[in-house]
């Protein structure tokens, strides 16, 4: 058997972790946005990004610098970071913005049009070659977003432009670390995320700031700190299983979004919401699984065993992508 099959198998015996790894997160990251929003009704988005940003950093230093020590930042990347971290922090800035305007659940929701973006601009920027079955996901799953936005109620609401604005940035992101994992291990990439999206977000303060209480700054550390946490249970479940295999839980935090709009917002699904959001959810699943074809067996998004031990040097070209949001 050759590594690369010993690999794939090792892979699929922990497939149960994964999917563990990977229901985890997004009940995690339901709830750090569960209080992003709350804290968004009291302090400017600039300060509730700023400490999630930081305490997150914090978090994530924390992990990886023990384990690696000052080489996961040894790069030639440097503009490459640069970029991606901007666009990043504007994905973030858009989706705070629609938090404090919608529902909790609809703006996840529309978050979850981000696959569908990365395949379009995956076409314009890659020139990847798509066939009939993933043009048709893209044009299904548009409608999806439109049921979503409700546009015949009147004017498309902000919070959905900040929503979607959110999505497309996000496939950015995700393309651009498509390129850079050629050469840039996963923590390099979430290390150098996290500081340049701290570094902007403390610009915004000067624009917005209320000296938070001792309650609020720790429930801002948490979600923080929630936010690190989770982020390595997102990658570490790709880590250990397909990502065919525990991709499809993700859309689980559609579901504690929902549910947690409605136990303390008291906000109830819309018809639009669920047909919207089920529609948008089966056309990233159906592109998932056409990704899975056709390349005729499952991609490994894993690192290697080397650099996962290390957490330094080159990445495997399909290293997993840090989770947008």
């Amino acid at each position: 058997m050759s590594s690369t099959e010993s690999l794939a198998a090792a892979r699929r015996n922990q497939i149960p972790r994964g999917i563990a790894y990977m229901v985890a997160s997004t009940a995690l990251f339901a709830a750090i946005n569960a209080i992003v929003k709350l804290e968004l009704a009291i302090y400017p988005v600039g300060e509730v990004a700023f400490y999630r940003a930081l305490f997150a950093l914090i978090t994530v230093s924390v992990m990886i610098i023990p384990k690696t020590g000052i080489a996961v930042f040894r790069t030639h990347r440097y503009f490459g970071h640069l970029q991606r971290g901007v666009s990043q922090f504007g994905s973030m800035i858009c989706m705070f913005f629609a938090f404090s305007m919608m529902s909790l659940g609809s703006a996840v929701a529309l978050s979850f049009a981000a696959p569908l973006f990365t395949t379009l601009l995956s076409i314009m920027i890659l020139k990847e070659k798509v066939g009939v079955h993933r043009w048709s996901a893209l044009i299904v799953g548009f409608i999806g977003v439109i049921i979503v936005t409700e546009p015949g109620a009147g004017m498309l609401k902000l919070g959905a432009v900040f929503a979607l604005a959110n999505a497309v940035l996000s496939s950015s992101v995700a393309i651009a670390i498509r390129r850079m994992s050629v050469s840039e291990s996963t923590e390099t990439l979430t290390l150098y995320q996290l500081i340049i999206i701290t570094t902007c977000t403390l610009f915004l303060l000067p624009f917005g700031f209320h000296l938070p209480t001792w309650f609020d700054t720790f429930a801002l550390a948490v979600a923080g700190m929630g936010n690190g946490i989770a982020q390595y249970w997102w990658t570490r479940s790709l880590t250990l299983a397909p990502p065919s295999a525990v991709v499809p839980f993700n859309y689980l935090s559609l579901v504690w979004a929902t549910f947690l709009g409605f136990v303390i917002w008291g906000d109830v699904p819309t018809p639009h919401l669920i047909i919207g959001a089920a529609v948008v959810v089966a056309s990233g699943l159906y592109i998932l699984w056409r990704e899975t074809v056709r390349h005729g067996h499952i991609r490994p998004l894993g690192l290697s065993a080397a650099s996962s031990s290390t957490g330094v040097g080159r990445s495997p070209e399909h290293a997993p992508v840090q989770k947008e949001a």
